[in-house]
């Protein structure tokens, strides 16, 4: 390992031919937060002029290049990719601002900045470019340099800092000089590393880059693909993990890959890893299963295209995608390793599509009964992922057609701390409990509202609504209504259910009485939804109404969050 002090734009210019990012780094993900960062200090320093330089980080790389020999292949950036990323970025955007002839500083004009840090003009083809990035990074980032249309999946991060650079140049016309001075102080620590002596693995897992950390995904898409032959590396990332990218998306990628990790690892390893710890139980997995490189990042590819239909809206069955929908409303990510080792199932033929999708209701129903029913969370990771085991287990000795009925079976006979709530004690919490501050209060309504529909309402534009008021201070005709215990009616029906229902007219209605909310332009008599039908022909809004109301939206409950019903007898076969 060689380290030494140097001008990032020196190191920029005589690095020959130019520097790579491999494909075992992460995308190019600085947002404009640190783009404003950096910015700010290239003005100070340009400012400054009791310092000559401004010290931005190192800049680490394989000076061999990682599998090849030959004096001409790019220097392998193993830190770094985010601030030389960037400085490219704003040095493209200086370039398109300046005149042919102008020159702000010496060194600082249009075809300097692009023949010395931009384009190698010695070289040909992808070799003529001072960084390469990966993929989608790479074309978007030449187009710019080139001035080309944008390729049709182009890298937002680049673009969108591009224009942030662009942008900032243009307001700051009038400080060129000092920004070109600051960019010109600009300072790295050049760090090259030996392949033959020193280990580019374990110095890449110990980076931290200002301002990004690396993730577990960067780590884990690292110790894949890093420590393998540059071809077998090249098959690795375009047959496997590129297509997990494309499946995923730029913003999916870095928004649920660690999540997607962490669920693929609970169901192969039996428990979750802590969501900091993923890399380390990655590792310790792939050792202890001593599988190849290869059949592991296939397996992994398998499940994130489960996971890509149940979480990323990919999936191309109607019923299934609304069920997988209606799921992911309830936010609860503990029940993932359960759906993905259903959907390997149901993949492997184990499991029939149509009752696939009643598991997926079922487990919905669990879910929101529980949470109604006030039964503790706390452990639901157990829950499930015992589920996924047990299911694991016995599904080589179920017949096909059984398979449904021994998962019904498994949520019946759970203990009682994991019991599934039934009917009688479901419907008695959902007439009584607090629903205003309930989480999922919205989910609750809109799925009662579009009950028994063919083509679903998009309730996004409505807001919840209490038909009897908030205020305390009630008028002398809703007193009228509720009658003398006014106060009790309203301290214990108020956030019920029965008193809730959604209206895109909340401001307008306030604390009318009853009958003008009903009768007004936009009120319940000429609402479309099914939730405010009953209130369309009562005249009275009391005890009585909320709690018919009640009645008639707990009715409706039982059927959209099934219980799941066998026989006795059938369930005998099951209890062990």
């Amino acid at each position: 390992m060689k380290a030494q002090e140097t001008i990032l734009l020196n190191l920029i210019k005589n690095v020959s031919p130019g520097f790579t990012i491999p494909i075992y780094q992460r995308f190019y993900s600085w947002k404009q937060a640190e783009c404003l960062e950096l910015w700010e200090d290239i003005l100070r320093a340009g400012l400054d002029e009791k310092n000559n330089t401004h010290f931005l980080g190192s800049i680490v790389y394989v000076q061999d290049g990682i599998y090849s020999a030959t004096a001409k292949s790019h220097l392998v950036i193993i830190d770094g990719q985010q601030r030389l990323t960037t400085i490219i970025l704003l040095l493209i955007a200086l370039s398109e601002l300046l005149d042919e002839k102008q020159e702000i500083i010496e060194d600082f004009s249009k075809n300097k900045l692009k023949d010395w840090y931009l384009i190698n003009h010695l070289e040909k083809d992808d070799k003529k470019y001072r960084l390469i990035l990966s993929e989608t990074d790479k074309d978007t980032l030449i187009a710019l340099i080139e001035k080309r249309e944008l390729p049709k999946e182009y890298s937002i991060r680049i673009n969108e800092n591009y224009i942030f650079f662009k942008n900032k140049l243009e307001q700051h016309k009038h400080q060129l000089e000092i920004i070109c001075k600051g960019i010109e102080k600009l300072s790295v620590v050049d760090i090259s590393l030996d392949r033959d002596h020193d280990n580019p693995q374990l110095i890449f897992e110990s980076m931290n880059s200002t301002g990004k950390d690396l993730t577990q995904t960067d780590l884990i898409r690292n110790y894949i693909l890093m420590g393998v032959d540059h071809k077998t590396q090249l098959t690795l990332y375009q047959s496997y993990w590129r297509p997990m990218e494309l499946d995923f998306g730029q913003e999916g990628y870095q928004d649920y890959f660690d999540a997607f990790m962490r669920y693929y690892l609970a169901i192969k390893t039996k428990e979750f890893p802590k969501i900091n710890h993923i890399y380390e139980a990655f590792k310790k997995y792939h050792k202890e299963k001593r599988s190849n490189i290869e059949s592991l990042i296939a397996d992994i590819r398998v499940y994130s295209q489960y996971f890509c239909k149940i979480a990323l809206d990919q999936e191309e069955n109607k019923k299934l995608s609304c069920a997988f929908k209606d799921f992911k409303e309830l936010q609860v990510d503990v029940a993932y390793p359960l759906l993905l080792q259903l959907y390997d199932d149901y993949r492997k033929k184990c499991l029939p599509i149509e009752d696939f999708e009643k598991a997926v209701r079922l487990i919905e129903s669990y879910i929101i009964r529980r949470s109604i029913c006030g039964i503790p969370t706390n452990g639901l990771n157990k829950v499930f992922l015992n589920f996924a085991n047990s299911i694991e287990k016995d599904k080589y000795s179920i017949e096909k057609d059984k398979y449904l009925e021994s998962f019904q079976a498994k949520l019946i006979l759970a203990p009682h701390q994991q019991r599934f709530p039934k009917d009688e004690e479901f419907q008695k919490e959902f007439i009584s409990r607090n629903f205003y501050d309930f989480r999922n209060s919205k989910y609750c309504l809109e799925r009662l509202e579009n009950f028994g529909r063919k083509e679903k309402i998009n309730v996004n534009n409505y807001t919840i609504e209490h038909i009897m008021p908030q205020n305390e201070k009630l008028s002398q005709e809703w007193q009228n209504d509720l009658g003398a215990n006014w106060k009790d009616i309203q301290k214990n029906w108020l956030h019920t259910l029965g008193n809730l229902t959604l209206t895109g007219y909340n401001q307008e209605y306030g604390d009318k009485p009853f009958k003008e909310k009903r009768d007004l332009e936009g009120g319940f008599a000429k609402s479309p939804l099914k939730l405010n039908e009953y209130l369309r022909d009562i005249n009275i809004w009391n005890e009585e109404a909320i709690i018919n109301r009640a009645n008639i939206l707990s009715n409706q409950a039982i059927k959209i969050w099934i219980y799941p019903k066998l026989e006795e007898s059938v369930l005998e076969k099951y209890k062990k």
